[in-house]
């Protein structure tokens, strides 16, 4: 298993910046992309940003040039910096960790979630 605990979030005004952070642990050593998801009012959940555990990065075009996601391994931890705010980004933002299950004979990809964190960006 692998839990994820967040941390960061919070209310700032339009043009600031946060950092989210999210420390792993568990069976860590599975581990393979991390990520953030982000879920407004009334909106389906949508995939942010994710970090494959080679450091290669992938964003959703709406933060790009504006969020940058991080991955410290020492740490098992991954961190979204949010800079140049907007009104538009404020939802709950939630950690994703890919991690195998394995057996002597089977292998099972699995996903955990943390418990989200609430970023509230005011105009």
């Amino acid at each position: 298993q692998v839990h994820l605990v967040e941390s960061g979030g919070g209310l700032v005004q339009a043009g600031g910046s946060l950092r989210l952070s999210c420390a792993a642990s568990g069976s860590i050593f599975s581990i393979s992309a991390m990520g953030w998801y982000r879920q407004a009012p009334g909106t389906q959940r949508e995939l942010v940003a994710v970090i494959s555990s080679a450091g290669s990065t992938n964003y959703t075009d709406s933060v790009k040039g504006r969020f940058t996601i991080s991955r410290d391994g020492a740490k098992n931890t991954v961190y979204l910096q949010m800079n140049s705010l907007k009104p538009e980004d404020t939802a709950v933002y939630y950690c994703t960790a890919d991690w195998t299950k394995y057996t002597s004979s089977w292998s099972k990809r699995n996903r955990s979630w943390g418990q989200g964190t609430q970023v509230t960006v005011s105009s």
